[in-house]
């Protein structure tokens, strides 16, 4: 599997950015979906997770309904849109596979990771 995360960079407090996973080398449609972030110093946390068909997601607490997930499987693409951004939000956020499709209803995201992409970087700051 290949994952390539792109749309992250610069933005000011309140602000938005939106992030991109193209994914490759595997059944897209077949597989749900997380995105999880690194800050300096810190471990890597989970932030969103969706099923194969973008059905059900979770999300971290901390988004607290700033942060929406979804894929778009007919361009093998996964997506976090990502709103009033705080400096706290900055890190490397990674696009991952999971190793199932989510379809059951044991899913709760972002436990049973198979790839990782290298990771798209986001600053927030003034």
């Amino acid at each position: 599997a290949d994952l390539v995360e792109s749309g992250g960079g610069l933005a000011q407090p309140g602000g938005s950015l939106n992030l991109s996973c193209a994914a490759s080398g595997f059944t897209f449609s077949g597989y749900a979906m997380s995105w999880f972030r690194q800050a300096p110093g810190k471990e890597r946390e989970f932030v969103a997770a969706l099923t194969w068909n973008g059905g059900k997601t979770r999300y971290t607490d901390f988004i607290k309904g700033r942060f929406t997930i979804s894929r778009d499987n007919t361009k093998n693409m996964c997506y976090l849109e990502m709103n009033n951004l705080q400096p706290e939000d900055t890190a490397l956020y990674f696009c991952v596979k999971e190793r199932s499709a989510g379809s059951t209803g044991y899913w709760v995201g972002g436990r049973d990771l198979d790839s990782w992409g290298q990771g798209t970087q986001v600053v927030v700051c003034s």
